[in-house]
């Protein structure tokens, strides 16, 4: 891990936030966060990730969102992507962990796949509620659904698969939105960069391909790209410092 650190350091990159999905991986990431001065990190319960789910889960996630360095609480949401999907315990904890996120007035990160109406149609419900935003991460639905999602005051995230020309709806987003509205991420290890495409694990030293791309995209340097997505991302993780 120390390796990794200087490697994503040497690549421009300055800070990282490390996403809980569970809570081994939550209680993982404050310990990356504790050790290492450029590292925040996110709590939370996925929603492929409930086989385990127990009562008092939400107060665990709780706690560790106290941390001075637990910026959102995520990665959250809706997956609608497996056969077995328990759709009504996705919503009851993804509901739960929104109560949370209003309760402590942190941002939250959202997961949402094969789920946009009903991703939508709650963003909507609790949007006044969550006051300190939220991001999207991985973005992949319509410019359409991108838009009504904005209004509410969310921010989206890009990743290592929007930068292949097939990514129509990521790249058309990226060119749609608000300037102070997008972000950059790696959803490490998975989701390479075109020049990495294959490569495993991805890290976050693909983070200035990324946004490389999204300079081009928005016809600005990439020097302009990487100020303003600095500033949206201490817009809306107001903890990270």
């Amino acid at each position: 891990m120390d390796a990794l650190i200087k490697n994503i350091q040497a690549a421009g990159v300055q800070k990282v936030i490390s996403v809980g999905f569970d809570l081994p991986s939550s209680e993982y990431c404050r310990s990356l966060a504790e050790k290492y001065p450029c590292v925040y990190f996110t709590a939370g319960l996925h929603p492929t990730e409930l086989k385990n789910y127990a009562h008092g889960d939400i107060e665990k996630i709780e706690k560790l969102a106290a941390h001075e360095k637990c910026v959102a609480i995520g990665e959250i949401g809706l997956d609608y992507h497996y056969p077995d999907t328990d759709k009504p315990l996705q919503r009851e904890v993804f509901l739960s962990q929104l109560n949370l996120a209003s309760k402590l007035n942190l941002p939250v990160q959202i997961h949402s796949r094969d789920c946009a109406e009903d991703t939508l149609n709650i963003l909507k419900e609790y949007a006044p509620k969550l006051t300190a935003g939220g991001l999207l991460h991985c973005y992949s639905y319509s410019v359409e659904i991108a838009m009504e999602i904005e209004k509410l005051g969310f921010h989206f995230s890009f990743g290592g698969t929007s930068t292949y020309s097939g990514s129509k709806k990521a790249r058309r987003t990226i060119a749609a939105l608000n300037i102070d509205r997008f972000m950059t991420e790696t959803d490490s290890p998975y989701l390479a960069p075109k020049s990495k495409q294959g490569v495993f694990p991805n890290t976050p030293e693909s983070i200035p391909e990324i946004a490389l791309n999204i300079a081009e995209i928005r016809g600005v340097s990439l020097e302009q790209a990487a100020e303003q997505i600095w500033q949206n991302a201490h817009t809306l993780f107001k903890k990270l410092n």
